[in-house]
């Protein structure tokens, strides 16, 4: 049920445990009208540290069920195909590598999707970063960003206000029922979800909101 091509980038900075991967994703015509994007096109990134949940909630709305997934330990890259979709995945490291392979995508993306692990606390200033960094490029000015807080499902969960804060949300977000045609002209659409990939739970709501940014 997916239509287009797939790009998935992953930093592995000396090949440790701080990858960042990224998944661009070029929806053409129906892409799971549930997610409220049929018959739209659109060209969206799924961007992230590791471990939060991108790999898993792309293979959720792909086969609607949760596998085993590993980390990459070393860089790779592999032809893959998913239903009809064929996509390439580059797993590469080098934080300045990883930076400019995102920029060339950067182009005429319609949407960002960054999932955090609200569970790993110890790393939201990690997230931030890299948010922070995202959203002070030029080349994204204007494009809607769809904030997934992945992983409530855990006990130590950190809840919404918490992560809100820890991101340092609280003046960028949008508010869900906003609509798009009473955004301030020049605002920036962006709202946080909180979701369990896993347990698919949130995130449907998330791309519905997202959606509505869509032409």
């Amino acid at each position: 049920f997916f239509q287009g091509c797939v790009w998935v980038k992953r930093e592995l900075s000396g090949f440790s445990q701080h990858l960042v991967t990224m998944f661009v994703m070029n929806w053409f015509n129906s892409i799971l009208g549930w997610l409220g994007l049929a018959n739209k096109r659109a060209k969206i990134l799924f961007l992230g540290l590791d471990n939060a949940g991108k790999t898993t909630l792309l293979h959720m709305l792909k086969e609607k069920k949760v596998a085993q997934l590993e980390p990459t330990q070393h860089p790779h890259d592999e032809e893959l195909t998913m239903g009809k979709l064929k996509f390439r995945v580059h797993d590469l490291g080098g934080h300045d590598v990883a930076r400019e392979l995102w920029s060339e995508y950067f182009t005429a993306v319609n949407a960002i999707v960054y999932l955090v692990d609200c569970n790993d606390r110890d790393r939201f200033p990690e997230a931030k970063a890299e948010l922070d960094k995202l959203l002070s490029n030029d080349q994204l000015a204007g494009v809607p960003f769809l904030v997934l807080g992945n992983k409530i499902d855990m006990q130590r969960a950190a809840s919404e206000p918490e992560l809100r804060q820890a991101l340092g949300l609280q003046h960028y977000l949008t508010g869900k029922s906003t609509r798009k045609a009473d955004l301030p002209k020049g605002m920036r659409p962006m709202e946080l979800y909180m979701v369990s990939v896993i347990r698919r739970m949130g995130y449907r709501d998330g791309f519905v909101w997202m959606a509505q940014y869509i032409d």
